[in-house]
C-alpha cells in the first residue's frame, strides 16, 4: 500500500466511506469543515488535519465527499485548499455529486499543476456507505482510475469507469433522475391505494412480485409505510442534483419534463421545512394534496 490516503468530508456518507478505507489497512489523514465529526475516526487510528491543504501535504490520493459544487471548489481550489498543498503526481478524487461543468473546470485547474482528478460520485445511500457496497461512477483518465481502483473496492461493489472527466457526474445525474422519478411514482401508487381504501402495505407486497418491482419500491416503499424519514439521502441534496440536471439539460437542449415536475415537488417540500428528511419524504407532498397518509398499520387512525 504505497499510496497515502486523505479524506475530506466526514458527513453521513463520508465518515463510513473513510472508515472502510481505514479498516482496509490504509493510513488515513482526514479533515471535516464542521469540527468534531472526525473524533470517532481519530479514535480508530486516523490522523485529523486542520485544513484541506494539510490533508494534501500528507497524502498521495485525496478523496473529497462534500455537499455541492461551491463546497468542492472551496476545499480543492480555495485558500488552504488541496491545490495549495498538492504536488505533481497526486490524485484528487471527488466523490461528491456536483455539476459536470464545474468538475471539468476543477480538473483543468488541477491539471495545470500536474495533479490528476477523478470524479467518482456514488449511489447506495448511507447503508451502502456503511457496508462498502456503493455503486461508484468514475470519470477521468483510465490509468488514474486503475491506480485508484483498489481503494474504490474498499468502498463499493459496482465500480464503472464511464469516460473522461465529467462523465462520472453526468452518470450520477442520470441516477438521480431515475431515483427521483421512481420515488415519485412509488409515492403516487401508495397514496392512490390508501385513498382508495386499499392497504398500501399489501399493494407494495403484490407489486414487488411483478413488473413494477424495483429497489425503490422495496426500500423506500418500506420507509414510507413505516414513516421512517431519517435521512439516508437528504431531500435537499436530491433537490440540488435535480436542479443541476435541469440546468445541464438546458445547456444541451434536452427536455426533461418528468424531472422538472419532481423539481417543483422538492421545492414544495423545502417550503414546508422538510428538506433535511430522507428523499422518500417526497411522498408527503402527494399525501397533502390527497389529504391522506400512507401507513403500515392500516385501519389505525
Amino acid at each position: 500500500m504505497s499510496d497515502r490516503i486523505g479524506f475530506i468530508g466526514l458527513g453521513i456518507m463520508g465518515k463510513p466511506m473513510a472508515r472502510n478505507i481505514l479498516k482496509a489497512g490504509y493510513p488515513l489523514v482526514a479533515y471535516n469543515r464542521t469540527p468534531g465529526r472526525g473524533q470517532e475516526l481519530e479514535a480508530e487510528g486516523a490522523t485529523l488535519c486542520t485544513s484541506p491543504k494539510e490533508v494534501a501535504q500528507g497524502s498521495d490520493i485525496v478523496f473529497v465527499m462534500v455537499s455541492d459544487s461551491p463546497a468542492v471548489e472551496e476545499v480543492v481550489l480555495g485558500e488552504n485548499g488541496v491545490a495549495e498543498g498538492g504536488r505533481a503526481g497526486m490524485v484528487v478524487v471527488d466523490m461528491s455529486s456536483i455539476s459536470p461543468i464545474v468538475t471539468k473546470r476543477i480538473a483543468t485547474k488541477l491539471g495545470d499543476r500536474g495533479i490528476d482528478m477523478l470524479d467518482a460520485p456514488v449511489s447506495g445511500g448511507e447503508e451502502g456507505a456503511i457496508n462498502g457496497t456503493l455503486s461508484i461512477m468514475v470519470g477521468g483518465k483510465p490509468e488514474v482510475f486503475q491506480r485508484v481502483r483498489p481503494i474504490f473496492e474498499k468502498m463499493g461493489k459496482n465500480i464503472v469507469h464511464v469516460g473522461e472527466n465529467g462523465a462520472g457526474q453526468t452518470c450520477k445525474l442520470c441516477n438521480q433522475i431515475v431515483v427521483a422519478l421512481a420515488i415519485e411514482a412509488v409515492g403516487e401508487a401508495l397514496v392512490f391505494a390508501a385513498k382508495s381504501g386499499v392497504d398500501p402495505a399489501k399493494v407494495r407486497e403484490a407489486l414487488l412480485g411483478g413488473f413494477a418491482q424495483s429497489r425503490v419500491l422495496d426500500l423506500h416503499g418500506q420507509r414510507i409505510l413505516e414513516r421512517n424519514f431519517k435521512p439516508g439521502g437528504k431531500c435537499k441534496l436530491h433537490q440540488k442534483d435535480t436542479e443541476t440536471a435541469l440546468s445541464s439539460a438546458k445547456e444541451l437542449g434536452v427536455s426533461l419534463p418528468g424531472t422538472a415536475l419532481v423539481a417543483q415537488m422538492w421545492n414544495a417540500l423545502a417550503a414546508q421545512g422538510r428538506e433535511e428528511l430522507d428523499h422518500s419524504a417526497l411522498v408527503t407532498v402527494l399525501e397533502e394534496m390527497a389529504k391522506t397518509e400512507v401507513r403500515r398499520k392500516w385501519g389505525n387512525r
